[in-house]
């Protein structure tokens, strides 16, 4: 992470910010560390200030703040900013119903926009990671936790990459072509990031299964979803729990009836525990929900 941060201007409201050319914990720790300092120097002008995977972005008035003004401001915050090695979060069991009808059903729909017209796309992923079949890439997909490093794309959708050495990253390309469909709180998967798809819409992730716990919602009608419309930020980290179809469809009848929860607690990562143990220290993130 020795590279000074690379920036650029989009159209005349948006600085953006290249931290890494690749996605690291390293790099997402750094465009933390700069864009709170960012925000702690309150410029006025200054909009929004997003955090991405490797990036971050800034949205200004241009009537406010000149566009050189700016970027001499957030260029002293960054040579300032000590990156941050350890992170006050929570981590948050998301219960998942795996292989469920209803992203079967749509991705039967759209076999001729994948690699694989033959093979669901969870024996698609099982078979190109070398995975005996589809309850092993399950295990392996559940079996370790997920770090969110962005939330975007649509309303209070996370994606999230898991906390396993680079070996072991489950990797899957996306659809050919984007699906014109996808369910509510469908899991997907491209790459090496996983996501949550938080509405109803287009897509072009693989598709895992089916979540009942939503993760935005306007209304703000469930106890985890009072502070904020959207869920996810930034920095929480995510057990999957599989589940069968009898607990999937109790826990949609608890959401309706507005007392479903999720299990949820507070937790310290420590950036350079995982780095020296990425095996064991996950486990001990894990064992917090226990």
């Amino acid at each position: 992470m020795s590279r000074p941060i690379r920036y650029s201007f989009g159209a005349d409201e948006h600085l953006f910010a290249e931290v890494s050319e690749s996605m690291s914990l390293e790099a997402f720790f750094k465009g933390m560390a700069v864009t709170r300092a960012v925000e702690r120097l309150k410029l006025d002008g200054v909009l929004d200030v997003c955090l991405a995977n490797a990036s971050f972005q800034i949205r200004f008035d241009p009537d406010r703040i000149a566009p050189q003004a700016l970027l001499e401001a957030v260029q002293g915050a960054e040579a300032e900013a000590v990156a941050e090695r350890t992170l006050q979060t929570r981590i948050i069991e998301i219960p998942v119903l795996y292989n469920d009808p209803w992203t079967h059903e749509t991705l039967m729909r759209f076999r001729d926009r994948h690699q694989d017209p033959s093979a669901t796309d969870l024996e698609y992923a099982a078979r190109i990671n070398g995975l005996a079949d589809v309850d092993a890439f399950i295990a392996a997909h559940s079996g370790a936790p997920w770090f969110v490093s962005m939330v975007g794309f649509v309303a209070g959708l996370p994606f999230m990459f898991q906390m396993v050495e680079r070996e072991r990253q489950l990797q899957v390309p996306k659809y050919l072509r984007p699906r014109t469909d996808t369910p509510k709180l469908t899991l997907g998967h491209g790459g090496c990031f996983g996501c949550i798809y938080s509405v109803r819409g287009a897509g072009g992730y693989q598709m895992f299964g089916v979540t009942p716990a939503p993760i935005y919602d306007p209304q703000q009608s469930l106890a985890y979803l009072k502070d904020h419309m959207v869920f996810f930020r930034p920095g929480d980290i995510v057990q999957f729990k599989p589940m069968d179809r009898a607990a999937y469809d109790q826990a949609v009848a608890d959401v309706e009836a507005g007392h479903f929860d999720l299990r949820i607690r507070p937790v310290e990562f420590s950036l350079d525990a995982f780095l020296a143990d990425p095996v064991g220290y996950p486990v001990s993130l894990q064992e917090v929900l226990a």
